[in-house]
């Protein structure tokens, strides 16, 4: 079970493959001449501002927070047809398009699952937009479709997300988000005869499925009211049980908070159905935690944690002993065992205690032993447990990268654990939990050769000493001459590692010499609780200073020059660029903000930003404005010569609202002084990430791509 992070996530795009062409400067052959642009027309309403504690602040675009306004579709319409007009203009858009479209085509696996003795996996044949699921009831056994998602809409921009299947296997509860909107559509499908129950539930978000008896639990909102439904608080969230062949009408309420609106509830059940578990939450970290004995009837919620200082969540249950995995007492995570009858932490026992070197992710029950996953120097490792808590062995992985994910029953002695790396495709491997010895499952194959690439991990100094670090790759001959097109990624914030994955968007940038580089900054959860907080309210300078120091080594030694220097980052990573592009522009080339958290003084106002607060603080603090000001990238955009700029946001991202980036491009347009061009990409039928269509996902890489090459004046290979 898992607690919902309400941050800002993003899908990276960009990643890796390989031929042997080279990347090479010939201004003979191409003519990099400026693309002209006039942009749209924005009006500036100077009435418009706030006043801080007694500092007054202008918001002459707050006119484009109304995403329903005539006025600001018509700017939208307006923006994309200057952008996609631009972007329609560069030589070798179509050929990069190709090459991606190669790259995506190959068979994607998901780790296997077992539920109710029948096997599952999901798989996209190439260019699906949506991976379908899959169930057999032999590993070696033919397939059968479960549910394809790629029916649930003609282009695709309807997709899967949360589901659970019922304990005896029949019934499989699941949630669809349209157009990458967070709000939820619950349906259940009858495995037996592979029909669709009348059942139906509308305005669940942010919400677990959890199967108990004939019904299941999940979160839902208030309707929202009509214009809102994109951009409203999400406020009085709670927890709901629906039964089975039923109208949502007589759905019984199980949990919430009146007194309290901005708390939002979630529930998740163990694997025997006996215990109930609430995770309460005011905020992107930290929860309360309380349980019931579905056993016993009207038993009470038992407290387990009744603030909202340390993370809780159950990993699964021994008898009336919960296994509890938290940062209490502990920033790098342990796992706890807590009794039902006797909940006091005076009660608890320490499993597995905690690793002062490394951070636990993950833990998973399977045959009798207990799999864990580790973040080592922001890299995976696995380690196996006994139930008494005693280390058995470590399973040794390919590479650095990173355990995607582990799957397992207690009593069962086959478990699987998916692997993927900057290099590697997410890769599925069985593990024997009697001798413990991995073998390979399912190996992608594709366009690709990983050999010709490497990944090293380096160490720098940061603006106050602090040792960071970064992963980059690049090819094994390249040389370090400083022209090499270099794209720098990432995130810190809400505890949220960024480890090494695989996705074939990078394939273009490193078959033509460039690097891709992720750096580990403050704010992300790689090194534990203490590596967060370092990135959080008025020490979130530390991030930007940690991402700044990455560029200037990078440029230091030779892999690159600011002309030549890319950085990308989506929501929270957006604004990490807009913060960087606006403390360093002589640093850069080329930004990509993405979906990014740009207005730091009103993002607190829309559908669930409120629950970013612990990690940045509000303006409505004095203490908490002097430092969102400070840094927030809307109100420090200045009359000066910006890089490359190319924003990307889409209409129905309800997560991070796209006001954020239409104020944001506004702002940049009118203030730009230099030649290169800033534009804005609003995507349509596309929200914050998740979800999005295999198609708009090579769409968008394809854009980015041929702007980044086309700022730094680079020939293509082909």
């Amino acid at each position: 079970m898992k607690i919902f992070h309400f941050t800002c996530w993003i899908t990276l795009f960009f990643v890796t493959a390989c031929t042997t062409s080279g990347l090479k400067t010939n201004k003979q052959t191409m003519d990099f001449k400026q693309i002209p642009i006039t942009y749209p027309f924005a009006r500036k309403d100077t009435t418009v501002s706030d006043n801080y504690f007694n500092t007054l602040v202008k918001d002459p675009y707050r006119w484009l927070e109304d995403d329903q306004s005539a006025e600001t579709k018509e700017w939208v319409q307006k923006q994309n047809l200057v952008t996609f007009g631009y972007l329609g203009q560069i030589p070798y858009r179509t050929q990069i398009k190709t090459r991606l479209s190669k790259i995506f085509d190959y068979e994607k696996f998901g780790n296997p699952f077992k539920k109710a003795g029948k096997y599952y996996y999901f798989k996209n044949d190439g260019l699906q937009n949506q991976s379908v699921l899959y169930g057999q009831d032999k590993l070696e056994g033919d397939a059968q479709v479960v549910l394809d998602p790629n029916t649930f809409s003609t282009d695709g921009t309807a997709s899967l997300q949360e589901f659970d299947f019922s304990k005896d296997g029949r019934y499989m509860a699941y949630a669809v988000s349209k157009g990458g909107s967070d709000w939820r559509s619950i349906l259940i499908k009858d495995l037996q005869n592979g029909q669709l129950l009348d059942d139906k539930i509308e305005w669940a978000k942010f919400t677990n499925l959890a199967w108990q008896g004939d019904g299941f639990y999940y979160t839902r909102y208030p309707e929202p009211k009509k214009g809102d439904e994109l951009k409203g608080a999400n406020n009085f969230g709670a927890v709901w049980y629906h039964k089975l062949r039923t109208p949502q009408s007589e759905d019984r309420l199980v949990f919430d908070d009146k007194k309290h609106p901005d708390r939002f509830f979630n529930a998740s059940t163990t694997d025997d159905q006996r215990f109930l578990c609430v995770f309460g939450s005011e905020s992107t970290s930290g929860n309360t935690l309380s349980f019931k004995d579905l056993t016993k009837e009207n038993a009470p919620f038992v407290s387990i944690s009744d603030n909202f200082e340390n993370d809780f969540t159950v990993i699964d249950n021994l008898g009336d002993q919960l296994i509890v995995k938290t940062n209490y007492k502990a920033p790098n995570q342990r796992l706890l065992l807590i009794r039902a009858d006797k909940p006091e932490e005076g009660d608890w026992e320490t499993l597995i205690p905690e690793n002062f070197d490394d951070v636990l992710e993950n833990a998973v029950v399977c045959g009798d032993k207990i799999v864990c996953s580790y973040l080592h120097n922001a890299s995976g490792a696995l380690r196996v447990f006994g139930m008494d808590g005693k280390f058995i062995k470590e399973i040794a992985l390919p590479e650095i990268g990173t355990i995607v994910d582990v799957s397992g029953e207690k009593g069962e002695n086959q478990a699987f654990f998916s692997f993927t790396s900057f290099l590697r495709p997410t890769t599925s491997y069985a593990l024997d939990m009697q001798t413990l010895e991995a073998k390979l499952f399912k190996a992608p194959k594709l366009d690709f050769n990983p050999d010709a690439f490497t990944t090293d991990q380096i160490w720098y100094n940061s603006k106050d000493g602090t040792k960071v670090p970064m992963f980059i790759t690049h090819r094994k001959n390249m040389v370090l001459d400083g022209q090499n097109p270099t794209l720098l990624y990432g995130y810190g914030g809400f505890n949220i590692s960024v480890t090494p994955s695989f996705s074939p968007s990078r394939a273009v940038l490193l078959e033509n010499n460039g690097v891709y580089v992720v750096a580990n900054i403050r704010g992300g959860g790689e090194f534990g609780e203490k590596w967060h907080k370092a990135g959080t309210l008025c020490q979130k300078q530390n991030v930007f200073d940690d991402f700044i120091g990455a560029a200037e080594y990078l440029i230091k030694e030779k892999y690159t020059q600011p002309a030549r220097l890319a950085i990308q980052g989506g929501s929270n990573g957006g604004l990490l660029i807009g913060a960087c592009m606006t403390q360093r522009p002589d640093l850069f080339g080329v930004c990509f903000p993405q979906v990014g958290v740009l207005d730091m003084l009103r993002y607190h106002k829309f559908t669930i930003g409120y629950a970013w607060a612990v990690d940045y603080g509000r303006s409505d603090d004095a203490a908490a404005f002097k430092c969102l000001y400070a840094y927030s990238p809307l109100h420090n955009i200045k009359k000066v010569a910006y890089p490359a700029t190319l924003i990307t946001t889409a209409d129905h991202d309800d997560r991070v609202v796209p006001a954020h980036s239409f104020k944001f491009a506004a702002t940049l347009q009118e203030m730009q002084q230099g030649p290169v061009p800033t534009l804005i990409r609003i995507d349509t039928s596309a929200g914050h990430g998740a979800g999005k269509p295999t198609a708009k996902i090579i769409e968008e890489a394809t854009d980015m791509l041929s702007f980044l090459f086309w700022q730094m004046k680079m020939e293509l290979a082909y």
